[in-house]
């Protein structure tokens, strides 16, 4: 038999997989956002070897702004305003 105390376990176990679900999909894409502007600025350094600081700023920029963000960093960077090492 089912009791009360099994039920309300189980609506908090389903609360709980739907809230991680939510928070899941509310921060994917800025995981991918910050994949990807880190690879560029990888790039940026390995390729043309340029220097750029990832600071929690610029981790930010970039996983908010993605590409163009990785390049408003790598700009900074190049004319000496922020993120030089």
């Amino acid at each position: 038999m089912v009791t009360g105390l099994e039920i309300l376990l189980l609506v908090l176990v389903l609360a709980a997989v739907l809230g991680a679900s939510t928070v899941v999909r509310t921060v994917r894409p800025f995981i991918v956002n910050a994949v990807v502007g880190l690879l560029v600025l990888f790039l940026a350094q390995a390729v043309f070897g340029l220097q750029v600081a990832v600071t929690t700023v610029a981790l930010v920029i970039v996983a908010v702004g993605g590409f163009p963000g990785a390049l408003l960093v790598i700009l900074l960077s190049l004319f000496g305003i922020a993120f030089v090492p």
